[in-house]
This record gives structure tokens, C-alpha cells and sequence, in this order.
């Protein structure tokens, strides 16, 4: 073969192997190269590639590549603690409205109790004394030859008298002889309750009153020795009987009965 003609072939496969070389170092620029070996064999009809054996090595983490992870774990870590923070606060949110609502439930049943007790106590109590606390000083009967028709209740003076159960005022002030100031109540099926010898009223006559209102003060008006309550009790007008068995039969006791 001419030599000219074999330097030209050589020449070519040259550059065929640099260009292969170019190629592949470019592949492998991102990578670790242990061994590269081309074996180029040219001959006078051309040029052959006899090996190459090109072999990788895993990547070895670089110094950035270990600060990525790390900044990668620690976010990871952040944003799970950062759920579990969130989690916790509803969790905690949820409990203390729970609580909450507790409270004002046991809050609204124990009013709700409370108002049905004083609701009940309320009705049980329909009658009641007209002077709680008071000394008895004179029951009803006979006494120095005259019927006493009532009973007197002793207390400090202007001390409030009570209505003993719910009616209707008849009269209040001066207005039977011997009485002094009184309130006269009307409580239905023909039973009256006097109450004399006030030092003034606190109701008028019309008026509706109920158990326990405060309807006088007592005092010591009309034929009187010292302020007291002369309480009467009337089946009828001026049909007097016994107050103190009629308050008895209403659960009001006294040292009469």
C-alpha cells in the first residue's frame, strides 16, 4: 500500500479517537473515573478500537453534598416537630372546650335544681308565720272574763309582719274601734286573717298579697299595753276561731297548740 495513502488512514482513525475520548470524559465529568484505557490500533487498511473498559466508583458525597443532607434532615425534623406542635395545640384546644362546656353544663343543671328547689320550697310554703321569731305572750280564749279571740306575737317594735299565705287586702289602717292600725286579708272560702295594732301598713286595701309579703310594722295602736301583734284568724266576718289550731292544720306551730 503507498505510504501516503496509510498516513491518511492513520491520520483519520486519530481523530476518530479523540473524538471518542472528548465523548466520553464529557459522560463522565459529573463522576469519578478509576481507569480509561483506549488501545488504538491502526494499520496500514485503518484504524481499530481494541478495548475500553471504563468502570465507576459510587460518588463520594461532597463537603456540599453532606451540608444539603444535613439541611434536608433538620427541615424534616422542623417540619414534623412543627406538625406535632399543631397537633398537640388542638388536641389541647379541643380538651379545654370540652372542659368548658362541662363547666357551663353543670353549671346550667345545678341553677336549673336550685330554681326547681325554690320553686318547690315556694309552693310548700304557702303558709307561713306572720311574725317568725316572736314570743307568744297571750293565746286565744278566755281571759279576765273576756273572750281574747286571737293570739299576740311580741317583738321589738316596727319589726315587719308577714301575710300568712296569698289573698286580698280588705282593709288597712284605722278602721275597727279597739284594734288600732290593722290589715284585714281576705284568703278565699270565707277565711280571713286579722292582724292589729301596727304602727302603719305597708299595703292598701284592693291590693294582692302573697305568703310572707311584709304587709305592717309592729307596733302598739288601738287598746294596747306595749307593741305586739294581736293575729286573729275569722271563718266568716268576725266569726273569730283558734289561730293557733288553724295555723297547726297549716304547718304553722306555736306554743298554743
Amino acid at each position: 500500500m503507498p505510504e501516503d495513502n496509510s498516513k491518511t488512514v492513520l491520520d483519520a482513525g486519530r481523530r476518530r479517537m479523540a473524538y471518542l475520548v472528548t465523548r466520553v470524559r464529557g459522560g463522565l465529568a459529573s463522576k469519578s473515573r478509576k481507569v480509561i484505557v483506549v488501545t488504538a490500533l491502526a494499520g496500514i487498511t485503518g484504524v481499530g478500537l481494541a478495548a475500553a473498559n471504563l468502570s465507576t466508583t459510587p460518588t463520594t458525597p461532597t463537603s456540599a453534598d453532606a451540608l444539603d443532607s444535613s439541611r434536608n434532615a433538620a427541615a424534616m425534623i422542623a417540619d414534623r416537630s412543627a406538625r406535632d406542635a399543631a397537633a398537640s395545640a388542638s388536641a389541647s384546644a379541643s380538651a379545654s372546650a370540652d372542659a368548658a362546656k362541662k363547666a357551663a353544663d353543670a353549671k346550667k343543671a345545678a341553677e336549673a335544681a336550685a330554681a326547681k328547689k325554690a320553686a318547690e320550697a315556694k309552693k310548700a310554703a304557702a303558709w307561713v308565720s306572720p311574725l317568725p321569731g316572736a314570743q307568744v305572750t297571750s293565746c286565744y280564749g278566755q281571759r279576765w272574763g273576756v273572750l281574747h279571740a286571737g293570739i299576740d306575737f311580741a317583738a321589738a317594735e316596727n319589726t315587719p309582719e308577714h301575710a300568712v299565705g296569698a289573698g286580698t287586702v280588705v282593709a288597712a289602717g284605722w278602721n275597727y274601734s279597739g284594734y288600732g292600725i290593722s290589715v284585714l286579708i281576705d284568703h278565699g272560702n270565707g277565711t280571713y286573717t286579722h292582724y292589729a295594732h301596727m304602727n302603719k301598713t305597708a299595703v292598701k286595701a284592693g291590693q294582692k298579697v302573697t305568703p310572707g309579703q311584709v304587709i305592717g310594722y309592729e307596733g302598739s295602736t288601738g287598746d294596747s299595753t306595749g307593741p305586739h301583734l294581736h293575729f286573729e284568724v275569722w271563718k266568716g266576718m268576725w266569726g273569730q276561731i283558734n289561730p293557733a289550731s288553724w295555723l297547726k292544720s297549716h304547718g304553722i306551730a306555736t306554743s298554743c297548740s
